[in-house]
Parts: C-alpha cells; structure tokens; sequence
C-alpha cells in the first residue's frame, strides 16, 4: 500500500505565492488567517491524516461496513479516528463562531480537506456531507433550525447527509414520490424511500440530520412541487438536544466498486418528522446551495485521486527495476534501470503531476470565490464572484473528476500487474475514484448545466467575468519572451472557445440535440483551457521566483517543466474536443434505437 504524505509544499505555493492567500484572508477580514496560522493548521492537518486516516484506508476497504437490523458498523478504527477528528477541531475549522464554528475560511478548509480525501476517500466523505446540510442550514434554515441543528453538526458531534435519489428516478428529481404531510404542530410527516444516500446510516456520530426532497399533497408535478425538509434520525428539542428516535430507518446498504468503508444506504422514512427549509414548493432552489457545495467538494476527489495515485506510482517508477534506457544505460550497477528512465513512463507519471497540480490551483481558486461570496462587503464584487462560480463549477467537477479517475488508471498502468493486485492500493484508488464522476450530477449532466443552462441560458454573458481575467493576465504577459509558449496557446484555444460557443448556439436553433451532443466535448474542451490558464498563471511565478534568485530553484524549475508538459502533450486533447464539436449530432443521432442491437 503506497504511503501517502500530505503535498505541503505544492499546497503552500498554491495558497500563499500564486493564489496569496494572506492578502486575500485580509482583505476579506479573514484575521485570524495569518500565515503562521495557515502554516500550523496545515501542518497539523498532513500529521493528522498520515497518522490516522490514512493507516486505516486499507481495511477499511478490504472489510467494508456491515449492516444488521438496520445498524451500520464501520470497519475496524473508523470510529476511534472520527472521534480524533472531532476532538481536534477540524470539522469546526471553516464554520460561524455563532455556532461554535473557528470562522476560519473556506479554502483553507478546502486544502486539508484534499489531504483527507486523498488518504482515505471513504472515511473523508463521513464529515464531507455534513457541509452541505450545513450550508443548506446556514443560507435557508429559520433562525430556530439554526439553532436546533448547527451547533452539534458544527462540532461533528452529528453528521449531515443529503437524500435526493429514489428507486424509480435519479436525476430526474421531478419524479420523485416521497410525501411530506403538515402536522398539527407546523412539522411534517415524511414517507417514502431513498437510495444511494452516503452515509445515511454509521456508528460514528450521535445523530444523522438528513436534507430530504419531498412533495406535499396538492403540489404542482414535476420539479415545481418539490419541497425540502430537515429530518433526524433522531427527534431533536427545542433547545437542540437528542429526544426520541425518530421513524427513519436503513433497509440496507450497497455493495459497491469502490469507497467499502462508506455506508451507501436504503433509507426508509415511515412518517418520519420533519422541518420545511425554505418555501413550499421551492426545495430544489435550496438543495442546489447543498449540491453546488458538493460539487466542489467532489472536484477537490478528483484532485485528490490523482495526488494520490501519482504518490504511489512514482515511488514504484524510482524502485523498480526493468529494462535498459533505450538512450544508454542509467543504472550501470544494476540489472536493469528504473522504470522512470522509460518515457511512456514518464508520461503517465506528469500527467498524473500536472493534473494533481493543475487542479489543486483551480480548486484553490475556486475556494477563495467561496470566500469572497461569503464574507465581501462589495456587492460588485460578490456578483462577479458568483458568475465565475456558476461557470467554473460544473467544469471543475466534471472535468477534474474524469482526470482524476484517467489519473488513476495510469497508476495501475505504471505498476504492470502489481497494479491489479489488491496488496498494492492502487487498484483501490481506482474503484474508489469513479463514484466521482456520478456523484452530484454525472459528467453529463455538469455538461448540460453548463452549455445548456449557463452558457446559452445567458446568451453567452457568463463567460465574461472570467474571459476578461484570462485576457488582461495574457495582455500583462504579451511582452515577455520566456512567456509566449504558454500566452499564445491559450489565445488561441480562448478565441475558438468562443467561436465554438456561437457555432453551437446557432445549431441548437435549428436542432436542440446539438447541445446534448456537444455538450461533454465542451466542457472538456473548456476544462483543458482553463487548466491551462493556471498553469500558465504557476509558471509565471515559478519564472519570477528564479529570477529573485530563490533558494529553491528545483521545485520552481520542475514548475515551469511541468507546465510546458502540459502545454505540449495534455492542451491538444482539447483540439480533438472541438473537432467532436464541429462534427456536429448527426453521426450520434442517426441510429434508431432499434438499431442498436444489430
């Protein structure tokens, strides 16, 4: 099983020289935020999960959880390590001092979360859901719900989870049959059933708050009569204390491909309590304050899959020996030279490092927009902020999800047959990673988001706040020789994004189905660009660090090697993505379905 070390030195280049974290978390009134700050709690955080988490990743993937009569029990050392990670405050760290919260910032909460989800994907997503319900709380909950709720979810001492699917309808939450009825008291009586609900059920915390979608009688069909509501496992008081179980129940857990250690659940609501967040009939306008939490919380897993699986397959690559270097021998004392010496080697390994890198900055900034839309004074600001989130957000976490998984792969792939053998982890990282690409919306459905409701919803519009960005750093940059490799590809790639754009505007007027059939290309087109811009972004600053005569010239120079990877072998996929654009939907669309089985 590789061992995994927190990358705190390509987080802290990312949080405070490229991104600088210090005059971003001033600027914001972010004062506790100091550098110092940063440096201990992530520091902490990489001892806290090499030490705890990560020793117990293993297990819990070869013994699962197991369910009895409605219980969960997680596997051997979850329980003790959740208790850790309560008692050390991490699940406090990015939360309101209102209830009882550090007030710290969301991205740096973001960093350690990427550390957690790399070391051990199943136990991180235990505490990783109850940041949505607690968003969801925070954005549309009564000040009572609030207060009900908030404090023991933002201790850990409970868990949240979010409870959208059923057995008939997936993304289609329009179908849903799950009823709410108004009590007498103003609560709800919920019944119905929900599938594939992480986490709904475990022994690691005191209670489990479920975010449900439901419909009330006499609501509109379709996704107009959808409400949403706050259920417990157990009843809770006024005062938020734990009362009675309430009628929610889990009929049983999956077994999966991957993330064993994770209880995916059956749950039952059999007239179970419940609260109405929010407005009657506008559920799915809460629940996306909860999905778009998790969306980046899913795209931060595909950062994390690929660090991890590049961690294990570099130091097989250094150790293991096979072959000679086809341009002379490298290891003269040996039988055979390393297989890093071997370039299809190699170009597994920095696409794993340029995708765990690339990535890591485009979460991070994604981060500090959350930042700014939670705690700027300027309303201009804030809603330029928000644009580039609608944008950037589907692209993340489909984009880097996809990667992340590709990323996995290769680690199999550099390991030869030891890659598929459990023993070594990196066949684990590989199960474990593809629920990343169904999670909050499959890579599909992010594309649909994006083209269909972001993109041609606001006539292009969205692309503006974040187009103007990208060309005032490459304009600033015109001028600079030891730039133009990476300024002249993305002028390029940026001004066929937008011919691209209108060329499938003007197709959709004539035939809706080629925003469906161009839609994945897109986003993945888009997503190569927008990697690009901050490699781009990290190879400036690596160029200016050398230039002052930093210390230290190695990790800056493997920067500025590892963008120009980037730009000469990862960039060009996105050519092909346009060439599947242009083609157009007749070719997917032609075959009648019948046809299919010939």
């Amino acid at each position: 099983m590789p061992e995994y070390k927190a990358p705190i030195r390509d987080v802290k280049f990312v949080m405070q020289e490229l991104l600088d974290c210090d005059s971003h978390y001033q600027k914001l009134g972010y004062e506790d935020a100091s550098l110092d700050m940063v440096d201990a709690i992530v520091s902490e955080a990489a001892k806290f999960t090499e030490q705890v988490i990560a020793p117990i990743n293993q297990i819990g993937d070869e013994q699962g959880c197991t369910w009895h009569d409605g219980e969960v029990t997680t596997p051997d050392g979850f329980k003790e390590a959740y208790q850790q990670f309560v008692e050390g405050g991490w699940p406090t760290l990015a939360q309101k001092v209102d209830f009882g919260g550090q007030g710290l910032p969301h991205s740096l909460n973001t960093a350690i979360t990427e550390f957690f989800s790399s070391a051990n994907h199943s136990f991180a997503m235990y505490p990783g859901l109850s940041h949505g319900a607690l968003a969801t709380l925070e954005a549309h909950g009564t000040e009572k719900q609030q207060q009900m709720f908030m404090p023991k979810l933002v201790e850990g001492q409970w868990t949240g989870t979010m409870c959208l699917t059923e057995p008939h309808c997936g993304t289609d939450l329009g179908m849903l049959r799950t009823k709410a009825e108004l009590n007498e008291d103003g609560s709800y009586s919920l019944t119905g059933t929900k599938i594939f609900i992480s986490a709904g059920e475990h022994d690691l915390s005191d209670n489990i708050v479920h975010i449900v979608i439901a419909r009330i009688p006499g609501s509109p069909e379709g996704s107009k009569g959808i409400s949403l509501f706050i259920v417990p496992k157990f009843n809770v008081t006024d005062d938020g204390e734990k009362a009675e179980r309430n009628a929610v129940s889990c009929g049983s857990i999956e077994h999966k491909m991957g993330i064993n250690a994770n209880a995916t659940c059956v749950i039952n609501f059999d007239g179970a309590k419940g609260y109405l967040i929010g407005e009657i009939n506008r559920g799915l306008n809460c629940m996306f304050t909860f999905m778009n939490a998790a969306r980046l919380g899913v795209a931060t897993e595909g950062v994390a899959a690929a660090e991890a699986s590049f961690q294990g397959a570099l130091a097989y690559a250094q150790d293991r020996l096979q072959m000679r270097s086809l341009s002379g021998v490298k290891n003269p004392d040996g039988p055979a030279d390393p297989i890093i010496v071997h370039p299809d080697v190699r170009r597994m390994l920095l696409t794993q490092k340029s995708i765990a890198e690339g990535g890591r900055a485009l979460v991070a900034y994604l981060a500090q927009l959350v930042d700014i839309v939670h705690a700027s004074d300027d309303a201009e600001e804030k809603a330029k902020t928000e644009t580039k989130l609608a944008l950037l957000t589907p692209i993340a976490k489909a984009f880097l999800t996809e990667l992340g998984l590709e990323c996995t792969s290769h680690g199999v792939q550099v390991f030869g047959g030891h890659g598929f053998i459990k023993e070594w982890g990196m066949e684990q990282l590989m199960r474990d990673t593809k629920i990343s690409c169904l999670y909050e919306g499959t890579t599909g459905i992010q594309a649909l988001d994006l083209l269909a409701r972001k993109i041609l919803g606001s006539k292009g519009e969205i692309l503006k706040p974040f187009g103007s960005e990208v060309t005032k750093f490459c304009l600033e940059n015109a001028e600079n020789d030891a730039m133009q490799e990476f300024i002249q590809p993305i002028m390029s790639f940026g001004g066929d994004w937008q011919k691209m754009t209108q060329t499938i505007g003007a197709k959709a007027m004539q035939n809706p189905d080629e925003i469906g059939a161009a839609s994945v290309d897109y986003l993945m087109y888009s997503g190569y660009l927008t990697l690009a811009y901050f490699w781009a972004r990290m190879a400036k600053v690596a160029q200016d660090k050398l230039a002052q005569g930093n210390d230290d010239k190695a990790f800056y120079q493997a920067k500025i090697k590892t963008a120009r990877f980037y730009f000469q072998r990862i960039l060009p996929r996105a050519s092909g993505h346009a060439a599947c654009v242009e083609n157009g939907a007749e070719a997917m669309m032609s075959l009648d379905a019948e046809e299919f089985s010939f």
